[in-house]
């Protein structure tokens, strides 16, 4: 699977997706504008993806329904566990209706914030939290 190598750079966040990794893909195309740019299968054939990733705002995102750890717990029944992921970009509005719209939950209004950018926080169905930001000097 190749990909430009200016989206290779910086961190990228690879989540454990407890088996929904396709199922996400999906949504993160409806919610984000996500495009999905590879879905590996398990080599054995059993069901899920090894490997998925998607390119969100300039960005890659990663995901597995991970089985990487023989004898070990089961890796794919582990939720994600961090903050949330951060999309900068120049439409805030938009990208925060698109995303409501497509099902994900307010955890915190989307509003010009004491630092002085517009940002709010999204929760999908997933359990996975977003933050939509736009520079407030923008619009």
């Amino acid at each position: 699977m190749s990909m430009p190598s200016n989206v290779m750079r910086g961190v990228l966040p690879y989540l454990f997706m407890a088996g929904r990794t396709a199922e996400a893909i999906d949504f993160f195309a409806r919610a984000f504008g996500a495009k999905d740019i590879g879905r590996v299968p398990f080599p054995d054939g059993s069901p899920g993806l090894m490997h998925g990733q998607v390119l969100i705002n300039r960005g890659v995102l990663m995901m597995t329904d991970n089985r990487m750890n023989p004898g070990g717990p089961d890796r794919s029944r582990i939720e994600p566990h961090f903050g949330h992921l951060q999309l900068v970009v120049d439409d805030g509005s938009g990208w925060w209706r698109r995303a409501v719209a497509a099902g994900c939950v307010v955890v915190s209004p989307y509003a010009r914030q004491p630092w002085g950018d517009d940002w709010g926080l999204l929760e999908d169905p997933f359990g996975l939290k977003w933050a939509i930001m736009q520079d407030g000097s923008i619009g």
